[in-house]
């Protein structure tokens, strides 16, 4: 049951993928300990420059012999609103003086930036030869994914319903990541609305499966070998785990977020749009409620992203998490504070139990 198609593709011993967690999370020692494991560690390149990017590529390379990926965000249309902005800024301004922040000068997003910042990206992991690259928020063009091939990259997309996912398979993806409404971050959304898109993973799964002819690698609140069995069950061939990653000691989240989620229970998990833009879940706290009822009024990721930036690092600077991004999946009651090693162990001890009771 644990030797699938994607373990064999990947070159993975178990299937289990790291999820590329952006801001930080996954450093380079924690992508080659889940390499170095047994599974497959994605690099989050989602806001990293391409120098940064190419360094990090680097660093793993230097720690693991095995397989990892990169991930990166493919860049949507966004429109500018200074009206939408001055609306947004006022309502953050009583947090920005409750934090003492004083200078808070930023410069807005750029489309055209960010697309060369992702074909910039994507030269990078063709250089480096990176086996494998995934993609959150969208899917690339024909021409880069072309490309990309020619290089004999594996290609995996993000699919929040199925039909997301035929949409990936279409495009020439090899594989697709279905995220569950469980899980914790950024919603992968990119055809379907926000409330369309929330679907649960243990209805999405089968459903994906019976539609697609890719394999399909489960996402969305699995955190032990209850849930790994779980999704291959219904049909995934692979699991993506974030929020048991992220509380791992190689993980590069702030202490208070791992805190946050090793003591936090599910009620406490929702979801907001207040920090980005963009719906994300995580765990509530007193920005989230403060700009709970202005939320919906606020610029689309990536602008509200940029107008919350000194917000967010200036609350973990000073170890204070009421204003930081605490993104976590539905299940914190299992997180647990181990070695990314460790954990992978724990995770196949609990799949073999399972199998063989």
């Amino acid at each position: 049951m644990l030797s699938t198609e994607v373990t064999k593709r990947l070159k993975i011993k178990y299937p289990i993928i790291q999820a590329p967690m952006a801001g930080g999370i996954t450093t380079s020692q924690l992508v080659a300990a889940v390499s170095n494991s047994g599974g497959l560690g994605m690099i989050g390149a989602g806001y990293l420059t391409p120098a940064q990017l190419r360094e990090q590529i680097r660093e793993v390379k230097e720690l693991t012999l095995n397989h990892f990926g990169v991930n990166v965000f493919v860049p949507g249309e966004f429109t500018i609103s200074q009206n939408g902005i001055d609306f947004a800024n006022e309502k953050l301004q009583s947090i920005k003086n409750h934090l003492n922040i004083a200078d808070d000068s930023f410069q807005l997003p750029d489309a055209r930036k960010l697309m060369e910042t992702f074909h910039e990206h994507m030269e990078i992991v063709i250089e480096e030869k990176v086996p494998v690259c995934s993609f959150t928020f969208g899917i690339p063009s024909k021409e880069v994914i072309s490309r990309l091939k020619e290089h004999q990259m594996i290609l995996i997309g993000t699919a929040t319903t199925v039909r997301e996912a035929l949409e990936n398979q279409e495009n020439g993806m090899d594989m697709v990541v279905v995220q569950g409404s469980e899980a914790g971050g950024h919603r992968g959304n990119f055809s379907n609305s926000h409330q369309e898109s929330l679907i649960g993973l243990m209805s999405l799964i089968p459903q994906a499966v019976d539609c697609v002819r890719i394999p399909v690698i489960a996402a969305g609140g699995i955190m032990d070998g209850r849930g790994v069995m779980a999704a291959i069950c219904l049909g995934a061939k692979a699991v993506q785990m974030g929020t048991a990653f992220l509380t791992c000691q190689e993980s590069g989240a702030h202490r208070l977020h791992k805190e946050a989620i090793l003591q936090s229970d599910e009620d406490q998990v929702i979801l907001t749009r207040a920090f980005s833009g963009k719906w994300a879940r995580g765990i509530n706290n007193q920005f989230i409620s403060t700009m709970h009822e202005n939320e919906a009024s606020f610029p689309a990721f990536p602008v509200q992203n940029t107008l919350t930036q000194s917000i967010r690092k200036t609350a973990a600077a000073q170890n204070n998490p009421d204003y930081m991004s605490l993104w976590s999946g539905q299940s914190p009651r299992l997180a647990k504070s181990l070695t990314a090693e460790e954990l992978i162990q724990d995770i196949m001890l609990q799949v073999k139990n399972i199998i063989f009771d």
